[in-house]
């Protein structure tokens, strides 16, 4: 299967005044048409900043600095300002955390749908309405025909996360970069959006990049997921088996945390320590104060990730004597 979108060497950094930050390190992957890539990490691991960048929203005094982004063939980073704004919305499109940084609250639903429409397509606006009603009925909106006139103010957070979704999908991008849109959402309306995603895929052929730092939330939802750590990919496979048999400790301590696969009323595995300044990163592998497998090698020595479609970066994966 082609890949909708591949990701290669991809690097960001910004500069502070303590130095520069590379906040994404050399980050690669690819997603086939309809399927759903999670992208897992703490906060401050950079996936986020991994998602902005693929779609040229990183500014000053942040930049990327190496690597390639290509969807259908085309490289978005050697494209102009103009034919990447072109490229926004109808070929690769991002939902993010909070619907409001892609709604507006004085303009009805129905127009601020209706522009997004015609900002690439030369439609009637009757025509870009019933586009826009089309899209709210994808993502499961009821009497989606009402819901048009709606301010955004008047709708519920989910809903209006739906909306989000549906403005994302209006063109049939190949590729959706949805930045934990379900993070604020009680968990039976994040159950309904992660359905509604599923199928969307599953019917589109949309490559979805699912960015989020709740493995439970991929375990259920994505084929594939990475695993990022101080800005890189530390572990990459198909989801049941990075969620099964996870080969880099961070990745288990990482499902040792979840809440739901252990006892009520008892403490949680934590892993120790916090993640390191991306300033000021440990030699050899970042991860080794932190970890209980680590040796002398670790001190020394970058690991690199494997090229097995399971594979870890790491010395002393698990699983190893």
């Amino acid at each position: 299967m082609s890949a909708a979108i591949e990701v290669a060497g991809l690097t960001t950094q910004f500069e502070t005044r303590a130095g520069i930050v590379t906040a994404v390190n050399d980050v690669s992957f690819s997603v086939g048409r309809g399927r759903i890539l999670g992208l897992v990490g703490e906060s401050g691991s950079g996936k986020s900043v991994t998602g902005f960048s693929i779609l040229g929203l990183v500014d000053p005094p942040g930049r990327v600095s190496g690597g390639q982004v290509l969807v259908a063939g085309t490289d978005l980073r050697g494209l102009t300002p103009e034919a990447m704004r072109k490229m926004r919305g109808k070929a690769v499109s991002m939902v993010f955390q909070d619907p409001m940084m892609t709604l507006n609250p004085v303009l009805r639903v129905g127009d601020q749908m209706a522009r997004a429409v015609r900002a690439h397509d030369r439609v009637s606006t009757r025509a870009a309405w019933d586009r826009a009603r089309a899209a709210l009925e994808v993502v499961g909106i009821p009497a989606a025909a009402e819901r048009l006139h709606a301010y955004p103010h008047q709708l519920s957070g989910g809903m209006r996360q739906r909306v989000a979704i549906a403005i994302a999908i209006l063109h049939q991008p190949a590729v959706l970069i949805a930045d934990e849109p379900t993070t604020a959402l009680d968990v039976s309306i994040q159950g309904q959006i992660l359905a509604e995603v599923r199928r969307l895929a599953d019917d589109t052929g949309t490559a979805i990049v699912w960015i989020t730092h709740d493995l439970a939330v991929v375990s259920s939802l994505a084929d594939d997921i990475c695993v990022m750590y101080a800005g890189r990919i530390v572990e990459r496979g198909p989801a049941e088996a990075v969620i099964a048999r996870p080969l880099h400790p961070y990745t288990r301590g990482l499902m040792d945390s979840v809440p739901a696969r252990h006892e009520p009323g008892k403490p949680l595995p934590q892993i120790p320590g916090s993640t390191p300044s991306l300033l000021n990163l440990p030699s050899g592998c970042p991860f080794r104060n932190r970890c209980p497998r680590a040796s002398d090698l670790c001190t020394t020595d970058p690991p690199e990730v494997g090229t097995a479609t399971h594979s870890a970066r790491c010395h002393h994966p698990l699983g190893d004597a």
